[in-house]
């Protein structure tokens, strides 16, 4: 038995040494909660974790609200998907995206990722659940990390559906490194280190209001700016 050194970690969800990460949010029914899944992306940003966004359940969504997270997240770098579990749409395209790889699944409860799951394999039979229509949330039907086997080399650690998620060892200054869309206006800023925040003669901030940064993905990074100056102040 051999202990090999860990190349990475998260603690919520509790993982090490993953490939990349699976963030399955769905179109709507529950309508995706833009802050939680920023705050996941800065964390595997922060870790390093490269990352697939899946939104799921195209076949109850409309056209708009597809194209608002493609507006959304275009500009990020990261693969984007567009699925529907139930209609098996682009399940193909996602196993592309599996292959060879250990890849944890994470999402909040009720977007879908259990009815995925049992879609990419054939071994395991993932508990499935319907969302609250009061709230539209997800009842958590996953309650533990689980590792299952898709092929040669191929692996998928599915995850239990979080709801919250706190990225309270990031620095602020560091925190603009862990907007990719942001790093393309570094160095074009009126002072050196520009937070991107308070500062005139701002690129990034010139770059939102001309629409090449979505407007959402910049007050999110704002939002935990400030919630990091005030951890520091204390």
């Amino acid at each position: 038995m051999k202990i090999l050194p860990r190349m990475n970690e998260l603690v919520r969800p509790a993982l090490a040494n993953i490939d990349q990460a699976l963030v399955v949010f769905a179109v709507t029914k529950p309508k995706p909660h833009f802050h939680l899944l920023d705050r996941f992306l800065v964390m595997m940003e922060a870790k390093k974790i490269p990352v697939v966004l899946c939104f799921n359940k195209t076949d109850i969504a409309e056209d708009p609200q597809i194209n608002e997270l493609r507006e959304m997240y275009a500009g990020c770098g990261y693969p984007i998907l567009f699925t529907s579990a139930r209609e098996e749409e682009n399940i193909e395209d996602l196993k592309n995206f599996l292959r060879g790889k250990t890849t944890a699944v994470a999402g909040p409860s009720g977007v879908g990722k259990s009815s995925l799951i049992n879609l990419l394999q054939t071994e395991v039979k993932m508990e499935t659940g319907s969302i609250s229509r009061k709230i539209e949330r997800g009842k958590h039907t996953t309650r533990h990390s689980e590792l299952i086997v898709l092929g040669e080399n191929s692996y998928i650690m599915d995850t239990p559906g979080f709801s919250s998620l706190y990225v309270n060892d990031i620095e602020k200054e560091d925190l603009r490194h862990c907007f990719p869309e942001l790093e393309h206006f570094e160095g074009q800023c009126r002072f050196n280190g520009c937070s991107h925040v308070h500062e005139p003669g701002c690129a990034v901030k010139e770059a939102v209001e001309e629409g090449k940064i979505h407007r959402k993905r910049y007050e999110n990074y704002v939002m935990m700016y400030r919630e990091a100056e005030e951890r520091k102040r204390y």
